[in-house]
């Protein structure tokens, strides 16, 4: 009975506290509690926004027109008459004295009738080089249909006697033929055959060009009383001068001038020379090739003299 009693009690006193849902709510399972909805959106076109494909369709858009346009300023400049070479007046040269122009235009008659953009202008190049008296050569395109050639001619240093011929050579060893109504004064040079390399005539040039600017530098002028100088051997360059007891003096002598310290012997050639002739008579030959001794007259016959310095 007293149990009974006591349990009425206790519902009487739950029912008198007041309602706190919050206790309710925290004593809910979870499980129970209505989630929120998830919103999905859905992208369009692949995940890719209008603006993209608008700039896609921009960029083909443009990329057609420049190759439409490409093709056609393309087959203009390669077909179109007016990028054509059609005469000889479009063909500038410049440079040349003594390659006539019709030399410089023979290698471009095949390209008579097609766009300058399509000539090869190093092939061209390589054929004008190959002209003997062109040292170079520069060929450019002048838009619309123009060429023009810019050649550097060779420069003859000496004439070149083989057998009973006589040619031009420059510093480089290249022969060159004598042009007609040229008027040029050099010293012969011998000894160098067609046969001999010409990178072996360049090294023999190169004495040559040594020994006059040597002369030179011990009288000025030196070079003019050359007549010939003979190259055959390489470790003798032999000399015939001119003018060596005075300026109008018509006396031939040979010089062995050796391959080495030419303005040394040059100078012991011009000081010393009208005393060795007084010695020894008319000089003919004057061999210095040897340190510190002369020997006169050693290629005549009828005499010869060594004198010691």
């Amino acid at each position: 009975m007293e149990r009974v009693k006591a349990i009425q009690r206790g519902s009487a006193a739950a029912a008198a506290e007041p309602y706190r849902p919050e206790l309710l709510a925290d004593e809910e399972p979870r499980y129970l509690r209505r989630q929120k909805p998830l919103e999905i959106r859905r992208k369009k076109f692949g995940g890719r926004s209008w603006p993209f494909y608008r700039r896609v369709l921009v960029w083909t858009m443009a990329g057609a027109t420049g190759v439409t346009t490409a093709t056609v300023a393309g087959r203009f400049l390669l077909y179109s008459p007016q990028v054509l070479l059609i005469k000889p007046d479009q063909i500038e040269v410049t440079g040349n004295h003594i390659v006539s122009r019709e030399a410089a235009l023979q290698p471009f008659a095949r390209d008579r009738n097609r766009s300058v953009l399509r000539i090869p202008l190093d092939a061209r190049r390589s054929q004008l080089e190959q002209l003997p008296w062109v040292e170079s050569a520069s060929v450019q395109r002048i838009l619309p249909n123009r060429i023009r050639i810019e050649l550097t001619e060779r420069t003859p240093i000496a004439f070149l006697r083989n057998a009973n011929e006589l040619a031009l050579i420059d510093a480089h060893g290249v022969i060159l033929d004598r042009p007609e109504g040229e008027d040029l004064h050099f010293p012969i040079v011998t000894g160098l055959p067609d046969n001999l390399p010409r990178e072996e005539r360049e090294k023999r040039m190169e004495i040559y060009q040594e020994f006059l600017r040597d002369a030179n530098v011990v009288r000025s002028g030196s070079s003019d009383l050359v007549s010939e100088v003979d190259l055959s051997n390489a470790k003798d360059v032999r000399v015939v001068m001119t003018g060596l007891a005075s300026p109008n003096d018509p006396q031939v002598v040979t010089i062995h001038f050796g391959n080495n310290d030419f303005t040394g012997k040059y100078r012991m050639l011009v000081e010393n020379f009208a005393q060795w002739q007084a010695n020894a008579g008319r000089v003919q030959s004057i061999d210095l090739q040897y340190s510190r001794q002369v020997v006169v007259n050693a290629d005549s016959t009828t005499s010869s003299a060594k004198l010691k310095n």
